[in-house]
């Protein structure tokens, strides 16, 4: 299917790994032109080569800096010559025990969670508005479905981030406009991230690495971890011109763990 947003301008946050290349890597794939970001310049020049030898027909622009700073953000906003497509994307806040973060802890997670994707959606829906097209993707978390108590700061920020984005995205003049906002909720994918939380768990438990990985791959109906290709061809769904009519949404993907009917 042609998605039909070939030709569009993207800005893909925290995308020299893991999801939000694989977000990246699928919107370039539908000849969408993308600003990439992050923190770590070798990675993130690594990335946009890759992605350049992906479809050579389109753009691709890379900014080092941190989304979760006014300037990284100014920085990623100003090399985007229009943003019809956001993929909002940060690293999760640390596990821990609630009694052991204090406030700055808690204003950090906000910052990166909640307030930089309400901040690049504030300085973005209204051109997209103006134009007769945006799409925004927030992705997010499946623990905003299912919490884990060891997850407090990100169950946290990223509630508070669905609970704005549900009332935003059903205003008529985002909505009316050709405008969506949807949440994507990842469960356990296979990144950089989820191997470091595996290892360290067999560190603290003593139980060998691999163990640990089969009974958490085994717990997941799909018997397996998901792969940021496919996480990223269904950002890319959400981005389509077909995709209007869908807004507010918050979807999970998660091989089937969640257990519940809603």
């Amino acid at each position: 299917m042609d998605l039909g947003i070939a030709g569009r301008w993207a800005l893909v946050c925290a995308a020299s790994k893991g999801l939000g290349a694989g977000c990246a890597e699928a919107l370039v794939g539908e000849g969408v032109h993308v600003v990439i970001t992050a923190r770590g310049e070798e990675a993130l020049q690594a990335q946009a080569e890759r992605l350049r030898a992906l479809n050579p027909a389109v753009q691709v622009r890379s900014v080092v800096g941190d989304i979760a700073t006014e300037a990284g953000r100014a920085a990623a906003l100003a090399a985007c010559p229009q943003v019809d497509i956001l993929v909002n994307n940060a690293g999760g806040p640390p596990p821990g025990d609630f009694r052991d973060w204090d406030r700055a802890a808690w204003l950090a997670a906000l910052e990166a969670n909640m307030l930089t994707p309400i901040e690049l959606i504030k300085a973005t829906v209204d051109g997209m508005a103006q134009r007769g097209f945006g799409r925004v993707v927030n992705i997010t978390s499946g623990a905003v479905k299912a919490p884990i108590d060891v997850l407090g700061l990100s169950n946290g920020a990223r509630s508070g981030l669905t609970g704005f984005v549900a009332g935003l995205a059903r205003q008529p003049r985002l909505a009316g406009r050709n405008v969506t906002i949807n949440n994507l909720l990842p469960g356990a994918f296979d990144t950089e991230r989820l191997g470091k939380t595996l290892a360290a768990g067999a560190a603290k438990s003593g139980q060998p690495l691999d163990e640990l990985r089969a009974r958490r791959m085994a717990a997941i109906p799909a018997q397996r971890f998901g792969s940021a290709a496919e996480f990223g061809a269904l950002c890319a769904m959400l981005c389509s011109a077909q995709a209007g009519y869908l807004t507010g949404q918050n979807i999970l993907l998660d091989g089937g763990a969640y257990p519940g009917t809603f």
